[in-house]
């Protein structure tokens, strides 16, 4: 993807919002814009039409459309086009919103108002398969440990320990919003190395998943 424009798909059901972004970010280097839709059905019907090498790297998907909104199209794009990643773009700052994404398997979660350099760094990033949280949104996933007091289960009774030094660093990373590409190269690592040791942190703290795992640590430490 280095050598070729990230493809972008924008999904929007505001004519002049979806065809405002569609502009600013043909002007961004390095993006195209090969489609836009005003809802999740036409998103899909449009990428039924795409030969391999047009189809969309990313799609910038709205949450609230008609006929079929944005966290559907997000399962759906999972199911279906897997290799297209998912970036929510939204007015609305509710943490339904924004669980309900990365549970249906967005990539990263920007408002309306972030400034387009920001909606171009993230769109390219989670073309690249990174998942990306900006400041703000990363201040809402572990805010939402005072919202929500007991959203992570204690540890049972036969999780295999604490946490080694090395986990628990990478379990602080993942809390601040670091993909695994990013903890590596921070800690001087392979990718699998990092993705060994968030696999042996949830098993020994019996969670589910990264999220799970960065409100684990902010709770610990705060």
């Amino acid at each position: 993807m280095s050598t070729q424009p990230v493809r972008v798909l924008v999904v929007d059901d505001q004519p002049l919002m979806r065809r405002g972004l569609a502009r600013l970010l043909a002007a961004e280097d390095g993006l195209e814009v090969v489609g836009e839709a005003g809802h999740g059905e036409e998103a899909l019907a449009l990428l039924a039409g795409f030969a391999g090498h047009e189809r969309p790297h990313v799609a910038l998907v709205d949450v609230r459309m008609p006929v079929m909104d944005g966290i559907t199209l997000i399962r759906r794009l999972g199911e279906d086009h897997p290799a297209v990643a998912t970036v929510v773009l939204t007015t609305f700052q509710e943490d339904e919103y924004l669980f309900e994404g990365l549970r249906a398997g967005a990539r990263g979660y920007l408002l309306k108002d972030a400034e387009p350099d920001e909606v171009a760094d993230v769109l390219r990033r989670a073309a690249r398969g990174e998942r990306v949280l900006t400041g703000v949104v990363a201040d809402r996933l572990v805010g939402a440990l005072d919202a929500f007091p007991s959203p992570v289960p204690e540890p049972s009774s036969s999780a295999a320990g604490p946490l080694s030094e090395r986990e628990t660093e990478i379990a602080q990373l993942i809390s601040e919003g670091a993909a695994n590409r990013e903890i590596s190269e921070r800690l001087f690592v392979t990718e699998g190395t990092v993705r060994n040791h968030v696999t042996n942190a949830l098993r020994k703290l019996d969670l589910r998943d990264r999220t799970q795992l960065a409100l684990w640590y902010s709770r610990e430490r705060g």
